[in-house]
């Protein structure tokens, strides 16, 4: 197939192959870079990541549980020192603009934790398939993922079941959750990733997907990264701002997907996107 057999956009300049990208994301539902950056600057993102979680945990909904002894945060850009590296690698931009066209939006910046004794989680999807989704098979939102470790069997590795960006079922609870009669299907296409420090991947939300256990004694800290197309509306789940300062500060590149609101004094965020059928996990 070529990209020309799915919905996507041209994105002019770009060192990447752009057949491959769309083809993985509307076929496998994920796709990846190996090494996008350096040990050294993934380092620094999981110094910023663990503080951020020591914040979030000393104040009530700061952060939230999916499932047992797993946490998931979301921030403002400036907790991250390297926020801009981030959302303007030429092979994030290279991938939202594929997917999601030129004026596609960021809206989520945070991390979810799988501590020791971290459970499986049941088979879900982030969100409802929004109607570009169910009735175009259109994907109109992404979300990338970096780890700040070395993934390796013992510490939960995340598992996706390929080509499930699709599925809809009127069983499916709230619409993300599917029924376990559905669950040999998903155990039949997951894969579980082991993803290296420098590493990123992209995905759709959508595809089903869930954290297994950690056997270890180790955190497995991930970041997420939250992208919209102008059709999506999951910025509503989500509260981002920046600072005056920082705002001005920011390329002009980046600052064209950032649509957030611009303060003068940041208010540490309360979490919003509360995944209730994730809360007590599976044994």
């Amino acid at each position: 197939m070529t990209t020309k057999e799915f919905p996507s956009f041209p994105v002019a300049g770009s060192e990447y192959d752009l057949e491959p990208i769309v083809r993985d994301i509307y076929t496998d539902g994920i796709t990846a870079l190996k090494g996008a950056f350096s040990r050294g600057w993934v380092t620094q993102l999981g110094e910023d990541v663990l503080a951020a979680f020591d914040e979030a945990r000393s104040r009530e909904n700061g952060a939230i549980g999916r499932g047992p002894n797993r946490w998931y945060v979301e921030v403002h850009p400036e907790a991250f020192r390297g926020f801009v590296e981030l959302v303007d690698h030429p092979w994030v931009r290279t991938v939202s603009e594929a997917i999601l066209g030129p004026d596609y939006r960021i809206v989520e910046i945070g991390f979810d934790i799988p501590f020791p004794g971290a459970m499986y989680q049941p088979w879900h999807r982030d969100f409802r398939s929004p109607r570009e989704t169910t009735e175009e098979h259109r994907l109109t939102s992404l979300a990338f993922n970096l780890t700040t470790v070395d993934t390796e069997e013992d510490m939960g590795p995340f598992e996706i079941a390929l080509g499930t960006q699709f599925d809809d079922h009127p069983d499916f609870d709230h619409g993300m959750f599917p029924p376990k009669s559905f669950y040999p299907r998903y155990e039949e296409r997951g894969v579980r990733k082991y993803p290296k420090m420098g590493d990123i991947s992209a995905r759709s939300a959508l595809t089903i997907h869930r954290g297994t256990k950690n056997h270890s004694e180790k955190l497995r800290p991930v970041v997420v990264l939250g992208m919209d197309g102008p059709e999506a509306n999951n910025s509503e789940h989500h509260d981002l701002a920046v600072t005056r300062p920082y705002w001005e500060n920011l390329p002009e590149r980046v600052r064209r997907h950032l649509s957030c609101p611009i303060v003068d004094e940041l208010t540490p965020i309360t979490q919003k996107h509360d995944i209730e059928g994730l809360v007590m996990g599976e044994a």
